[in-house]
Formats: C-alpha cells, structure tokens, sequence
C-alpha cells in the first residue's frame, strides 16, 4: 500500500513539473486582454477576450520585414518580439517569434530563456552561435558557425549567445516554445540588479578585488 501511494505521490509530483510550461490550452484560443478590470477569464497569466468578440487582428502582427534599429543597443543588436505582449492571438498557445538584428560585430550577448527552447535560423549574413551546458555535462561550450539558411537550437534555461562575424549585417529569426520565454541578460543581472548584489559576494563568486567589480557594474549603472 505505501508501495503504491509513493508511485502515485511520484507520478503527481512529475505532472505538475510537466506541466510548468506553459501548459496546453483547454480552448481554441484565449486572446490575452491586457486590461485586467475588464470582464474575463484570467488563465496563464492574462485575462481572456470573450471569445465571440474575438478577430482576425488579435492573431495578426506587421513589421517582421522591417529592419531594427541596432544603434541604440551598445552591443549592436536589437530583437523585434512576437509574443503575447505584442500578439494577444499567442496567449496560452505556447509559442512566440522574434527577429534579430546584428550591426556588423553586433553581439546578442550571453543570456538564457528560462520558460523556453529556441529555434534560430540564418536569413542573412554570418553568426558565430553557441550554448553552455550545466554541470551535468562538464560545462561544455556547444559552439558553430552559421550561414544563411542554417538552423540552431538553444536548449530551454542553458546559456547562450549569438556574436555577427561577417562583415555587413546579419538578421536571424527564432522561434521559442513559450508566449513569453523570458530573457536573462547574465552580465546585467549580474552586475546591474536593483538592487545591487553585495560586492563582497560578487568579489568571492569571481575572485576579484573590489575594482573589478567596479568596472563590470559601471556599464550598468543609471
């Protein structure tokens, strides 16, 4: 009998962890209001739109053909989202899309995507892409060049990063297996939380001297 009840308890508790990403939709679709004293069925996160005033716009997003504006971003790069803050159709369905846009030498610095996979595929110039395994695999650097028309994938939560090394811009579009995968940035949460993380842990994590870390979080300071 406690046989059983520990597969049963087991088998719960991996349901739920299966189920903590963006778990599959129980209707057609549920268009995500974003005004939240408005009438509606909260789910994943957002209200729903009745569904009788639902239309073709709520699952319609223009501007991918257009080119970002990568000179506002120091490290040269600048992500234009589809996803559930953009496009209301994607809420509960668990996908998005972005475009990426790379001056030359632009970098899409090292970062994860903690509710999402990524799919990324070259439609101009050259990248230099790669991820970082967990301790699980020795940290191992996972690392390519790409071309136009190839494809990598960045496995969900591992780090990775995306560096232009051709000689003219480079635009990429990715697809992630959430309606908001989340991004985290690891330089600027690292040196440029709110608030600060204590430089004496930052001194111990990196084993530098407090100058260092002066220099790491003076990019990130207001």
């Amino acid at each position: 009998m406690k046989a059983a009840y520990l597969v049963v308890s087991l088998l719960a508790f991996a349901s739920v962890h299966v189920l903590a990403y963006d778990p599959s939709p129980l209707q057609d679709f549920c268009v995500a209001l974003n005004d939240s004293v408005t009438k509606g069925v909260f789910v994943n996160g957002k209200f729903c739109k009745d569904p009788m005033a639902v239309k073709a716009e709520d699952f319609y997003l223009p501007g991918f053909d257009k080119v970002g504006n990568t000179s506002a971003n120091p490290t040269g790069f600048v992500v234009t989202s589809a996803d559930v803050t953009t496009l209301p159709g994607l809420n509960t369905l668990g996908i998005s899309l972005v475009r990426i846009d790379y001056a030359p030498k632009g970098q899409n610095p090292p970062h994860t995507h903690p509710r999402g996979t990524e799919i990324l595929v070259v439609v101009e110039g050259t990248l230099l892409v790669g991820f970082v395994a967990s301790n699980q695999n020795q940290n191992r650097l996972f690392t390519k060049v790409l071309n136009k028309g190839d494809v990598f994938v960045f496995p969900i939560g591992l780090i990775h990063f995306q560096q232009n090394v051709g000689y003219g811009n480079a635009v990429a579009f990715a697809g992630l297996s959430s309606q908001n995968a989340g991004v985290i940035p690891i330089a600027k949460s690292v040196f440029g939380s709110d608030p600060p993380i204590s430089p004496a842990v930052l001194q111990k994590a990196f084993q530098v001297d407090q100058k260092i870390i002066d220099l790491l979080e003076k990019p990130f300071q207001d």
